[in-house]
């Protein structure tokens, strides 16, 4: 029997949405009442298109899904979903997207810094604009963007608000490919720690998801049907299997519903299939 509604009413941002694990949160929340919206990184192609509105599609599916309340009329047009493209390395853009949020839906009650890249690499032929490129685009975008969310929250007292960073299971483990991603990964999962610490006298819960080996764009080729790699992952996790992102959009719902973790600030959930503990 699916939950009902959680959200209802809810306002939500997310960076990084229109694919992988974003996309699979904000759908999720759509489905659970909330009003959302997603950052993305414009590459005006008819790919991008096709991605924007199938997620129109799927959010209205997923709304019509779970309420009971919802109209058979109800199209895409109605889905309570506000896209705002811009890149996530700059300052402004994480201030873009509250701005445009709070100025369509009113409030802002849950942040999900999510955005992110990982291009798997050798250590010694890393370049500097690969590192930088990784450093700005996971941990100084991040930075940004929930600073911009954190302000907004701090004015709507005593309402406060969630913020959830994605970070990894890289920020606990090392990777030989990935020297450039894991010292950002572990940063997100720092800044959670230290904002929940510095954002509680406003109400404002900070909490880190560690994703373990999640199957979305970004690795879709080395982790494919078939492949030494996707056979050697899920020889390592209890679970027998590779993560979706559905698999994290449920604790985003656990840690967005205040009714559910109001005391939960500063924590680290492990997303994982049991892959950490796994040292046999």
């Amino acid at each position: 029997m699916p939950l009902p509604p959680l959200l209802t009413g809810h306002v939500c941002a997310i960076t990084g949405g229109l694919t992988g694990i974003g996309r699979g949160i904000a759908l999720l929340f759509l489905s659970h009442g909330a009003k959302v919206s997603i950052n993305y990184l414009a590459s005006h192609n008819k790919d991008e298109e096709n991605l924007l509105s199938s997620l129109r599609t799927e959010a209205l599916d997923a709304i019509k899904s779970r309420s009971s309340s919802a109209s058979s009329a109800q199209g895409v047009e109605d889905v309570p979903l506000l896209t705002v493209s811009g890149d996530i390395t700059q300052p402004q853009t994480g201030h873009n997207l509250v701005s445009e949020t709070v100025k369509k839906f009113g409030r802002l009650d849950t942040f999900v810094s999510n955005a992110g890249i990982c291009k798997f690499e050798e250590f010694l032929e890393i370049s500097p604009e690969s590192w930088q490129r990784h450093l700005n685009t996971n941990l100084s975008g991040a930075f940004y963007a929930v600073q911009a969310a954190a302000k907004q929250m701090s004015e709507q007292q005593p309402q406060g608000g969630s913020i959830i960073g994605i970070s990894s299971i890289s920020a606990l483990v090392g990777g030989a490919q990935q020297c450039h991603y894991t010292p950002t990964k572990a940063g997100i999962l720092s800044l959670m720690q230290s904002t929940a610490i510095a954002l509680g006298k406003y109400n404002i819960r900070c909490n880190a998801l560690l994703p373990g080996t999640i199957r979305t764009q970004l690795n879709d080729d080395d982790l494919a049907d078939g492949t030494e790699k996707k056979k050697y992952m899920e020889g390592r996790i209890p679970l027998g299997r590779l993560g979706k992102p559905d698999d994290m959009a449920g604790p985003a719902l656990f840690l967005a519903c205040g009714e559910l973790s109001s005391y939960v600030s500063g924590a680290a959930i492990l997303v994982d299939g049991g892959a950490f503990v796994n040292f046999q």
